[in-house]
């Protein structure tokens, strides 16, 4: 008796786990279709922007979490631009504490971070707005998010224009700075492309 309950219990043990593995490898066949679809409306998308080659490569690698949602699109692009703004904002730091740079390059690094510094919190208050929006508040939301993210890049290129280009640190960072300009440039204009789905 004993014999057979464990026999039964195997045989719907085995009976589970080959259903349990049926539905693995039937969602992981459908997952290669959805992220090309993903992909390619992210390429679609990427292609009103001013900058679509760096738009699809910094938004590609998140297709699946993206996947055919202008606003979930939009709002990728947002935290893509405020990592990377973030990030090139510690360099700077470094830099302008560099014993090797030059004062007045220093006092344009920390100009700069200033900017920099409002563009973050401008980037920040446009994706928590994101995540509020409803229909009920759909316009004025919108309306916020354009207005801090054009203020964003305003910050962006009136900090890129400080640095003289001839010098090492100079040129690094306008190229980073010119690089977060673009990212923002093309998170509006998919801000923008989401807005128009509603208007």
């Amino acid at each position: 008796m004993e014999g057979s309950i464990s026999k039964q219990f195997l045989i719907r043990l085995f009976l589970s786990l080959l259903a349990i593995n049926s539905c693995i490898n039937s969602s992981s066949a459908t997952r290669p279709i959805a992220s090309k679809t993903s992909t390619e409306f992210i390429k679609t998308s990427c292609s009103s922007t001013t900058y679509p080659t760096l738009c699809f490569a910094s938004l590609a690698s998140r297709a699946t979490l993206i996947q055919t949602s202008p606003k979930l699109l939009a709002h990728a692009a947002l935290n893509v631009t405020l990592s990377t703004a973030k990030s090139t904002s510690v360099v700077m730091l470094h830099l302008s504490k560099n014993p090797g740079t030059k004062p007045r390059e220093a006092e344009a690094m920390q100009d700069c971070l200033e900017e920099l510094s409002d563009s973050v919190d401008e980037l920040r208050r446009s994706i928590a707005e994101m995540g509020q929006i409803k229909s009920s508040n759909f316009q004025l939301t919108m309306s916020d998010i354009q207005t801090w993210v054009s203020a964003a890049l305003t910050d962006e290129t009136t900090c890129s224009d400080g640095f003289n280009v001839k010098t090492k640190n100079g040129k690094v960072v306008r190229e980073r700075i010119l690089n977060i300009a673009h990212l923002t440039s093309n998170a509006l204009a998919l801000i923008n492309s989401y807005a128009s789905l509603h208007a």
